[in-house]
């Protein structure tokens, strides 16, 4: 699959000797997590997994050369069950994509590092990476962060911002950007999975009373939002401002010291 993250910061390029010579207590390694899953007609299985390679690719190309701070190959399969029924959707299971993790982690434990990071671009994984690098942090005694995107895309409007979740005007931006090879642009369709000013309480996501929902339940086409506004130009840009706060998040991790520990 197609990589942005440079050469010097992947951490299968290097030998076990390498490794073995990486400072323990500063070293950052992060995980990628992202899915395998239907993103409409116009967009690839690949779409989370190439935005994240994408934007962790540029964030790395960043930060300064003399930090120990490296990207692990991604976990490309993630909980995608609210796709089930769309022909090349992979999910995994809760209890495996979290075991994954947790051994992943215990690997790197085994080894002696200190500091991992989820940067995670698929959705359906959030609520489960919270939970593990709790975990992680219980049982290991790891410094766990999670990195979730690079936040909002900036010049939305109100409708793509709360409700264009998935395959819409940002993904398929950045994608027109990153891979136009893959984009269909003459396949565009439209969903939303709610409308801003709708009356009620009762919210898809990120509200106080929220319901379970299906992608099939409301996007026949596997859209939820609308791709009709994207253009490369906002695909380059949005990337550009979200590797920017990437970028600095990572290397404030990479400086980050648990208070109990002084």
């Amino acid at each position: 699959m197609k990589t942005w993250i440079p050469p010097e910061r992947f951490l299968p390029y290097l030998t076990w000797k390498q490794v073995d010579a990486l400072p323990r207590n500063e070293t950052v390694l992060i995980i990628p997590t992202a899915a395998i899953e239907q993103h409409g007609h116009h967009l690839p299985l690949a779409t989370d997994t190439l935005i994240n390679n994408y934007l962790l690719g540029l964030a790395l190309a960043r930060i300064p050369a003399d930090l120990h701070i490296y990207a692990l190959a991604p976990v490309c399969y993630g909980k995608s069950n609210e796709h089930i029924g769309f022909p090349g959707t992979l999910s995994v299971s809760r209890d495996t994509f979290m075991a994954v993790l947790r051994d992943i982690a215990a690997s790197l434990n085994a080894a002696g590092f200190k500091k991992i990071v989820f940067f995670n671009s698929h959705g359906g994984n959030h609520s489960l990476i919270d939970v593990m690098a709790r975990d992680l942090r219980a049982e290991f005694g790891l410094r766990v962060f999670c990195l979730y995107g690079g936040g909002a895309a900036t010049g939305l409007g109100a409708q793509e911002a709360a409700y264009g979740f998935h395959a819409g005007e940002v993904e398929t931006s950045i994608l027109l950007a990153a891979t136009p090879e893959l984009v269909h642009t003459d396949q565009y369709t439209v969903n939303y999975i709610a409308k801003v000013g709708d009356p009620g309480v009762l919210k898809p996501e990120f509200a106080y009373a929220t319901y379970a929902w299906l992608t099939r339940d409301i996007a026949p086409s596997g859209v939820m939002g609308d791709p009709n506004p994207s253009t490369a130009e906002n695909g380059r840009r949005w990337a550009e401002e979200m590797s920017i706060r990437m970028a600095d998040a990572i290397v404030e991790m990479y400086g980050y010291q648990n208070l109990m520990a002084l």
